[in-house]
């Protein structure tokens, strides 16, 4: 017997706001939930090759919490392109200069490696209060 496979025509998706809030939730455990809806792997009509994904709005990330030693073990690192200056930065010392930016880097790392993961990025809006300027999309 064999199945049929239907793919959707045309690149014009219709995509919805989702609303999340970090305060009290597991990095790693969020990340690929944002991860997932950026990439559209909650709709019927995913595919690989289409870029289906919703928005993404994430409050709070001051509240997120890590488990073990993570904020003193885990270690983000940078080079600036010069001989021996490799910068290392801990998860702690990164959540108090912005911690917006551990849950972006979180969720970069867990969409695929390919020129659809900078689009996906750009429709993660991350806030590190409860305020932000995105609440008229959200209630449609």
């Amino acid at each position: 017997m064999k199945t049929k496979t239907t793919v959707l025509k045309g690149s014009n998706p219709k995509r919805s706001w989702v609303l999340i809030d970090l305060s009290g939730k597991t990095l790693g455990r969020v990340a690929t939930e944002i991860a997932a809806i950026l990439m559209g792997k909650d709709k019927p009509t995913f595919s690989y090759h289409r870029d289906d994904g919703d928005y993404v709005v994430a409050i709070n990330s001051d509240a997120i919490v890590t488990t073990g030693k993570k904020m003193k073990q885990k270690i983000y690192y940078h080079h600036t392109g010069y001989a021996g200056h490799l910068k290392e930065l801990s998860l702690k010392a990164l959540m108090a200069k912005d911690s917006r930016r551990v849950i972006e880097l979180a969720v970069r790392g867990m969409l695929p490696k390919n020129h659809l993961r900078s689009k996906r990025l750009t429709r993660l809006k991350i806030f590190a209060g409860a305020e932000h300027k995105y609440s008229e999309k959200i209630g449609k």
